[in-house]
């Protein structure tokens, strides 16, 4: 899958998580010989349809991610600046291949250029949380810009510097 293809399926993702929230529940509570039984629009509508969607909660914040908030904003600034060198600073080394490679399809130059198109860099810094770092690998959740909800992103550590992989496995499980 080449990167406008993941790039695609993950604007699509997010369209479409983003278009499932909002409904509204109506809540009747009875209550009768000490017992409390609560009843929703959302519990009717999902017990009668077992396809129906029910919108997860969302993961509290554990932490500000002070080790890959660093690696996301200099991805991001690269991006606005259009830096290639900065860039490839903060993207791993498997993420840089694809993206050339890509390039190299549609016969495009410019790196920085070329994701930017992809990503839309926001106007306010992206938020960064939850990191969650194990050995040489790490997940942190980004929001901001194209990602509307927080989105869980991997990073991997080579020479000793945490590097951007481009991989969600959130995403990368509704690729598959």
């Amino acid at each position: 899958m080449n990167i406008r293809s993941t790039v695609f399926l993950i604007a699509a993702s997010v369209i479409a998580a983003a278009g499932c929230g909002g409904t509204q529940t109506n809540t009747n509570v009875n209550i009768s010989s000490n017992t409390v039984a609560v009843n929703t629009n959302a519990e009717k509508a999902n017990s009668a349809n077992p396809l129906g969607v029910t919108t997860p909660t969302p993961e509290a914040t554990t932490n500000d991610a002070p080790t890959l908030t660093p690696v996301v904003r200099a991805f991001y600034d690269a991006l606005k600046k259009k830096d290639d060198a900065a860039l490839k600073q903060v993207l791993s080394q498997d993420f840089i291949a694809r993206v050339q490679s890509d390039m190299k399809d549609e016969n495009r130059k410019d790196m920085a250029a070329f994701m930017a198109e992809l990503d839309r860099v926001p106007e306010k810094p992206v938020e960064v949380r939850n990191e969650k770092l194990q050995g040489d690998h790490a997940v942190a959740e980004i929001k901001g810009g194209t990602y509307v909800n927080w989105t869980p992103f991997a990073f991997i550590r080579e020479n000793g510097q945490w590097k951007f992989t481009g991989g969600s496995p959130a995403l990368d499980s509704v690729a598959k």
